[in-house]
């Protein structure tokens, strides 16, 4: 089968490699998409950061480069192992994509996200999303159901890292919240944070996204950072005192500084981004404000709750889908479009078959 895997530093190759064997307790799937994430886009340009260098297997795959890619995907279950009783051949599943220490539970509430050596199926082994079929461990399998679009299904994966931002900020029905950075994290955590009802403001310098917001209906106000004072604008929307809570969603440290300045006293703020670099913090705005500064990666036991919102039809995925490309164009109209043209695009989608193009 076809597979996009990472080499080094700006070297992904497309190879055939063997199908993989499906094993007891595990799951078959025919990858039907995959979305280009912020972290392979790291990678390529950084890396190798959760992708094991070669010569370096990592200590619970045991595997290091070249790594298939990949680990926002949706798709069909084709086969199922031994001792697997509840997923059927030919339904509709998304993958939770993590890689854990088998000794430590995965059960919900035990924070198996924060284990040692926690790494992500696409980044550091056990298969990826960007290659024609994968198997994966059954516990990290969610069925959806028949009426969510595969393509829209593959988006699952980063809103459940929305929806675990938003745990992480205490958010509460009626609040107010700032996003800095309409990237599709950003854009998917307003989705999930709308549906709970809270007001969204975003701040984002491009207008194709600060639009997207808008139509997708995710945010109340959109503000262009260049243009207006971002602090002013939501002190004046919220009757002076600040946004409740902010996330930040870009690893651009003047729009950290921006939340700092714009959250009231006493809220709380989620970092949600990568950062490739160290940022500074201005401590004595942090101290005198009594703010909470949080950390968030990926999610813990949140997929069901996610998925939930979707099939209720809280949250529509459709408008997020900006491209659609096959492993052919992974390059040139994928990993280019969003390191160099990132303005025009939101969620890119590759079909590792190109069944779906």
């Amino acid at each position: 089968m076809k597979a996009a895997r990472f080499y080094d530093r700006g070297d992904i190759r497309i190879d055939e490699i063997p199908v993989p064997e499906v094993t007891a307790g595990t799951v078959g799937i025919d990858v039907a998409w995959c979305g280009i994430c912020g972290s392979d886009l790291h990678e390529y340009l950084d890396g190798p950061i959760f992708v094991p260098p070669a010569g370096h297997p990592h200590p619970i795959s045991g595997e290091d480069a070249p790594i298939t890619l990949g680990h926002e995907m949706s798709g069909v279950v084709y086969a199922v192992g031994e001792g697997v009783t509840d997923i059927e051949i030919g339904q509709k599943v998304v993958v939770e994509p993590y890689i854990i220490d088998p000794q430590y539970s995965t059960e919900p509430g035990t924070n198996y996200h924060l284990t040692p050596n926690m790494n992500f199926i696409g980044l550091g082994g056990r298969g990826g999303g960007l290659g024609e079929k994968i198997t994966v461990e059954r516990r990290w399998v969610h069925p959806i159901a028949d009426n969510v679009p595969l393509d829209e299904a593959a988006l699952i994966e980063p809103l459940s890292v929305g929806y675990h931002a938003y745990v992480r900020s205490g958010a509460q029905e009626g609040d107010v919240a700032l996003i800095g950075g309409a990237g599709p994290i950003g854009l998917l955590t307003a989705a999930v944070l709308k549906a709970k009802g809270v007001t969204v403001v975003i701040s984002e310098l491009s207008e194709l996204r600060r639009q997207k917001a808008i139509e997708a209906g995710v945010a109340d106000h959109a503000l262009d950072p260049s243009q207006v004072n971002v602090v002013d604008e939501v002190r004046a929307l919220t009757d002076g005192r600040g946004a409740d809570v902010a996330f930040e969603c870009t690893s651009v440290n003047v729009v950290l500084d921006t939340l700092v300045d714009a959250i009231k006293p006493g809220g709380t703020i989620v970092v949600v981004s990568i950062w490739g670099k160290r940022a500074s913090v201005d401590l004595q705005k942090l101290v005198v404000k009594e703010i909470d500064l949080r950390g968030t990666i990926g999610y813990m036991g949140n997929h069901p709750a996610t998925i939930d919102l979707v099939e209720s039809g809280k949250i529509d995925l459709k408008p997020f889908i900006t491209g659609k490309i096959g492993l052919d164009g992974l390059i040139d109209r994928g990993f280019d479009t969003l390191i160099n043209r990132n303005e025009t695009a939101v969620k890119i989608l590759v079909s590792p078959s190109g069944a779906g193009l």
